[in-house]
């Protein structure tokens, strides 16, 4: 009997664990493991939503042409050279699909997103890790990192789930210093958080060899809806459209991200919520000898004294009633991740690390 057997590649990935959102025998929990919105969608995106059901029965357009005709009109973008996904994590699986396979390698810093690395093995190709500079991308190490087998180098900028960013000037090194024929990936999931920041949309507007990735399941708070979008140049937003489902993205999720991405007094107030309370609680966590980077991002990347430390510090928060994320993972085993939550989760969050710290068990 012949042997069923999957794509190489395929049995190294780990499955994906998403942060957790229930701690057994507690009943009321605050889900700060996922960085998600605390303040939940735009109200123009739930109404949008609400009234895109009344139709799902009929198929939704799949040029997604409102949509990026309003992602363009926000962003100064033109929208025939913008893709909409399910999730950002769909046009991350595209562009590993169309542009790496068996034989060639794809680069990704130490602590970026676990998808790169899945993404690469999916599409039979190899994932190379490179080392960051204290939890920030190298630009030197990746363009070291680079041989004649490189497709793909995949930054996120600001990263997860270190928080950190590097400056446009590094990235527009990055890209010009890259070798022929390699794609650069701006993952700009985090993007929103950073005030006047572009992500990269105008470097990619000037390049041949960059693409820029976003999604709507942080700042927009959409990520049950899953949908995602990315920019690049029009030879290779045509390729990556050849491999895209036609009906890729339902018709409901297009409503709500349409709306969510014109109501930007929501998106400026969530903004200004995220920064007032990051700001507060990485000053509170320091006070009690728990550093962190300055982080660009919905999140803070709490770092202790060990492994060990980490693990118990998190272990009391779950009895708690609060959900961080362990990144040992990412190579971050004596971190937390800690996603900025409303008022009332920030200081119940601040005092139960206070007690851990004051020897609370």
């Amino acid at each position: 009997m012949n042997k069923i057997t999957p794509q190489p590649g395929i049995m190294d990935i780990a499955i994906y664990q998403s942060g957790a959102a229930h701690v057994a025998g507690v009943s009321n929990v605050v889900k700060l493991s996922s960085n998600e919105n605390p303040f939940g969608p735009s109200p123009r995106a739930v109404e949008a939503m609400q009234a895109a059901a009344a139709q799902m029965h009929r198929y939704p357009n799949s040029d997604h042409a409102p949509l990026r005709q309003a992602i363009g009109e926000v962003h100064g973008l033109n929208p025939d050279q913008i893709i909409c996904g399910a999730g950002s994590d769909e046009i991350i699986a595209f562009l590993c699909q169309c542009y790496a396979g068996p034989g060639d390698e794809v680069l990704y810093t130490e602590h970026g997103f676990s998808m790169y690395r899945i993404s690469a093995l999916a599409a039979g190709a190899t994932p190379v890790e490179v080392k960051e500079r204290e939890r920030v991308t190298d630009v030197d190490a990746l363009l070291a990192g680079c041989t004649d087998r490189t497709r793909l180098v995949f930054i996120a900028n600001p990263n997860n789930p270190t928080g950190t960013m590097v400056s446009e000037a590094e990235v527009a090194r990055l890209a010009d210093g890259l070798p022929d024929g390699v794609l650069l990936v701006l993952d700009g999931a985090y993007a929103e958080y950073v005030e006047g920041f572009d992500a990269g949309a105008a470097l990619v507007t000037s390049r041949s060899n960059i693409v820029m990735t976003r999604t709507f399941s942080k700042l927009y708070g959409l990520g049950g809806a899953r949908i995602g979008w990315g920019y690049g140049p029009r030879a290779i937003i045509d390729v990556l459209n050849r491999v895209r489902g036609p009906f890729n993205v339902s018709s409901t999720a297009l409503a709500a991200a349409e709306a969510s991405i014109c109501d930007l007094d929501y998106v400026a107030k969530c903004r200004a919520e995220n920064a007032k309370w990051r700001g507060w609680l990485a000053e509170a966590l320091a006070e009690v000898g728990v550093v962190s980077d300055i982080s660009c991002t919905n999140f803070i990347l709490a770092r202790f004294g060990s492994q060990g430390e980490a693990e118990a510090c998190d272990t009391y928060l779950q009895k708690q009633g609060l959900i961080v994320r362990r990144v040992a993972g990412y190579n971050l085993p004596e971190a937390l991740r800690i996603t900025i939550g409303d008022e009332t989760a920030c200081r119940q969050l601040a005092q139960a690390v206070k007690d851990f710290k004051n020897g609370a068990k």
